[in-house]
């Protein structure tokens, strides 16, 4: 049941659902491994309490907001914008708080697909004799909420691809050198996607020529950067790179092929860096890119960046492995010798197949276009 499909949902719920899935948003790329819900207790149209899934993953949203409202709650509406847990984890069960706070309704926005609550958190609930409605904004619940669900569907994480382009399609100038090719007012978009995802990933290729940080440099943001990630098959990565300089203060992991030299392993992971090996076919030209997503999952990563260059970003397009797809394009001209956008296909052909714009945003002459896949939520 999605929202504006039943009359049993009124005004005030739709505002408050809303209020919870905005207060969900504000623990994005700080949650993981666990979801980033918001939740909201509410009574006679008052709120008696807020909340949203603290950094690491606890305190959950419920018990912060049940905690906010005080005894006031019992009697209240919460809403909340995932199946509460059922289970016992490194927290207590949701369930069961819900339950002692006296909570007479619960406004649900979707099941939680994880096999240890999948229902069994509103089947606790109702026995509990707690009346149980779900489905309002179930979709934007879904999208919100979209690398939790892969990542205990697929094990995998919720992939965002992010390109800057010039106004004739270059990410670069000749010889990979690197142009400012949106403003200020773009960058600083970019920077609060990064605060928004759990990592980002970036081919060795870009590491070795960018020399770049991955980090969030939004004002009172910087604890927010994500885990940077670079796919480095033989640990090429200077140590006198500025990734391995700050990978003390920000988590670096390196993804390398399991044949990698041990020496080179062992100096990088002195200076700070964790070091993941997969298994490489001897005919396999690049890190197989599911391994990657696989071994980021089994680490609790929920929702990854992708601002590789040309051969990273072809790569995760061609695997079908993006969820999302951001195109920021600057109003100046590379020139032909620039740097195509993708290595071995025009980008034009690849937003045709199968992407749909689905959000667009201006910063000055910067134009920002959102694609997600055809029939994706």
């Amino acid at each position: 049941m999605t929202a504006g499909a039943s009359a049993a949902f009124t005004p005030e719920d739709h505002r408050f659902m809303q209020l919870a899935l905005a207060l969900g948003r504000r623990g994005q790329g700080r949650t993981w491994p666990n979801p980033a819900v918001g939740a909201v207790v509410v009574k006679d149209g008052v709120i008696l309490g807020r909340g949203w899934t603290q950094p690491g993953g606890r305190p959950h949203a419920e018990p912060v907001a049940l905690q906010r409202a005080g005894k006031a709650a019992k009697g209240a509406t919460l809403y909340v914008t995932l199946e509460p847990c059922s289970h016992h984890g490194k927290s207590p069960p949701c369930a069961d708080a819900i339950i002692a706070a006296g909570i007479a309704r619960v406004m649900s926005a979707i099941e939680d697909p994880n096999p240890e609550v999948a229902g069994q958190g509103h089947a606790r609930l109702r026995d509990a004799g707690i009346q149980v409605d779900v489905g309002l904004y179930r979709d934007e619940a879904a999208r919100a909420h979209a690398g939790h669900f892969l990542r205990v569907r697929e094990q995998r994480p919720h992939v965002t691809l992010k390109l800057a382009v010039s106004a004739d399609g270059r990410i670069a100038a000749a010889g990979h050198k690197p142009v400012q090719i949106t403003g200020e007012a773009a960058n600083a978009r970019v920077h609060l996607l990064r605060a928004q995802n759990d990592a980002i990933l970036i081919g060795i290729g870009t590491a070795m020529a960018d020399d770049p940080m991955l980090t969030c440099r939004l004002p009172g943001m910087e604890a927010c950067s994500p885990v940077r990630v670079v796919l480095d098959r033989a640990l090429r990565l200077s140590g006198n790179s500025r990734l391995i300089h700050s990978a003390r203060a920000t988590p670096l992991w390196l993804i390398a092929s399991e044949t990698a030299e041990a020496a080179a392993a062992t100096k990088l992971g002195a200076a700070g860096a964790h070091v993941f090996h997969l298994a490489v076919d001897d005919h396999q030209v690049g890190l197989d890119l599911e391994a990657v997503l696989h071994t980021l999952s089994a680490q609790g990563i929920t929702r990854l960046l992708v601002e590789g260059g040309a051969k990273v970003a072809s790569s995760f397009l061609k695997a079908g492995l993006v969820d999302e797809f951001w195109l920021f394009q600057g109003m100046k001209n590379i020139g032909s010798d620039g740097l195509a956008a993708l290595d071995g296909q025009q980008l034009e052909t690849a937003i045709a197949s199968g992407w749909l714009a689905d959000e667009t945003e201006r910063f000055g002459d910067d134009r920002l276009t959102v694609y997600r896949r055809a029939g994706s939520v």
